[in-house]
């Protein structure tokens, strides 16, 4: 019989802190930028320039740390981890090994109709390094420093995940929470959200790991869970094969489906880690925790079970709506404002979603305010506009943000609920359909709706649907 193999899983998370400065100096952290542009002595390292540490930091990171069931450490210190590469200017990196911020929380996660609870080892601060820009043409290298300096997190979880499923479940999660503090926006395409995977395999009913792999350079769900499904197989075929799993770091191609050894995996002891002579511990007293509880927002589940209660959503709808905390305000903001719950969600639901797709946007880019989403549901509500018209408005409201009352005058758009017109128009498509009457009157329900069709198009689709069909009904008895 064939041996059953387990896989074992743990991550190392790295999140980008949404603050407006680095953690030790007051250069922008924005995306982007010219090479080199946001930067000062103290992010490259200059001798003699001294680090002052950013307070939001160390908030943002007490918020997650709260919001993960993580106990907050009261006297944290900063340490050096030395190691020289070209992206890094100190040849050290500002982090926590001794004291981090927060340790032993968990985050639950639901797998179908499983639940279980991934513990948090740690989470500790630490600046971010520069990047390494290759040039393949000239076969150089260049660096640029803006990034050097950027306040990070590092989530560790226990090796408590088993498949590729458990752990995006746990990333999806993770990357909820810290969006609904406002603590980094998590866009794993820009970097702002990283995840190493560490990976073992093992025999079904061994209690003992197997020797385990770190995996990096992973910018998407995808392509996590593709790594982490290749390096189950490499290793299963190594340890079938009679050869050893090697401790290493490696780098995962997500175009070639493959990964290839980095470097071996180093120790602690490797990096000489000591204490940061030049920041003094922080000291974190009852007050200043329970301060930022206080500011703790209504976190995804919370909120799906509100849903379903005060609003009378299904689950699906509420799931989508609470995703992403943006939606979920306009959600709530525009519901406020109208009244009608489930008329928000529909047009959240299906044409938000819709233009979402098309445009290739994410939910946290909707542009639009609660306000104009309101505005286009009262009109259609009471019949100024038909629902053909609304979704036509509703695209410019999508991607100009227009106002519905004045684009539906300025344009024309209102319903035209004149009987008189709508009668002419009516004995003008009656006479020149003879064979769809014919079939209408044979028992053919559907030829009613070409009708409706042809009138609907001869008064610019601005007739009351509703009005059309009942008249028409009234004609031809």
């Amino acid at each position: 019989m064939a041996k059953q193999y387990e896989t074992v899983i743990g991550l190392e998370v790295h999140v980008e802190l949404a603050t407006k400065t680095k953690i030790f100096c007051g250069c922008s952290t924005a995306f982007g930028g010219a090479p080199n542009t946001h930067t000062c002595p103290v992010c490259t390292g200059m001798p003699g320039s001294l680090p002052v540490l950013n307070k939001q930091v160390v908030e943002y990171a007490m918020g997650i740390g709260l919001a993960t069931h993580c106990d907050i450490t009261r006297v944290c210190k900063f340490d050096r981890k030395n190691y020289f590469y070209p992206d890094n200017p100190q040849n050290y990196q500002i982090s926590q090994l001794y004291q981090p911020i927060a340790r032993n929380g968990y985050v639950e996660i639901a797998v179908g109709d499983t639940k279980k609870k991934v513990r948090i080892h740690e989470m500790h601060m630490e600046e971010d390094a520069g990047k390494l820009v290759h040039d393949e043409w000239d076969d150089t290298s260049l660096v640029d420093f803006n990034r050097s300096g950027v306040p990070l997190v590092e989530i560790v979880s226990e090796p408590d995940m088993r498949s590729s499923e458990e752990v995006i479940a746990y990333l999806e999660k993770l990357r909820t929470i810290i969006q609904y503090l406002g603590a980094s926006d998590c866009k794993l395409q820009e970097g702002s959200m990283r995840a190493d995977v560490n990976l073992s395999v093992r025999e079904v009913g061994t209690q003992e790991f197997g020797t385990r792999t770190e995996m990096k350079n992973l910018n998407s769900f995808k392509a996590i869970a593709r790594a982490i499904e290749g390096e189950r197989e490499r290793q299963i075929e190594l340890i079938e094969e009679g050869k050893s799993v090697i401790q290493e770091t490696r780098r995962w191609d997500d175009n070639k489906e493959s990964s290839h050894a980095m470097r071996s995996k180093e120790d602690a002891q490797d990096y000489r880690y000591f204490p940061e002579p030049d920041l003094v511990p922080i000291v974190i007293d009852d007050e200043w925790i329970e301060k930022i509880k206080e500011k703790q927002p209504e976190f995804r589940d919370e909120k799906l079970e509100r849903y379903k209660k005060e609003f009378d959503i299904p689950q699906y709808d509420a799931e989508i709506l609470t995703e992403s905390k943006h939606m979920a305000d306009i959600f709530e903001e525009t519901t406020a404002i109208c009244g009608k719950p489930k008329k928000v969600s529909n047009w959240l639901m299906v044409e938000t979603m819709r233009l979402l797709k098309e445009h290739s946007m994410e939910p946290e880019d909707i542009s639009f305010s609660p306000a104009n989403l309101a505005k286009l549901i009262g009109l259609t509500e009471d019949g100024t506009i038909n629902s053909s018209v609304a979704k036509e408005v509703f695209e410019q409201v999508f991607e100009k943000n227009v106002d519905p009352e004045s684009y539906v005058e300025e344009h024309g758009l209102k319903t035209v609920n004149d009987e008189g017109a709508l009668e002419e128009v009516l004995k003008e498509v009656i006479a020149k359909n003879p064979k769809a009457i014919a079939d209408y009157k044979g028992g053919k329900e559907k030829a009613l709706g070409a009708l409706v069709g042809q009138t609907m198009k001869a008064m610019k689709g601005k007739a009351n649907p509703g009005m059309v069909n009942e008249k028409l009904r009234e004609m031809l008895n």
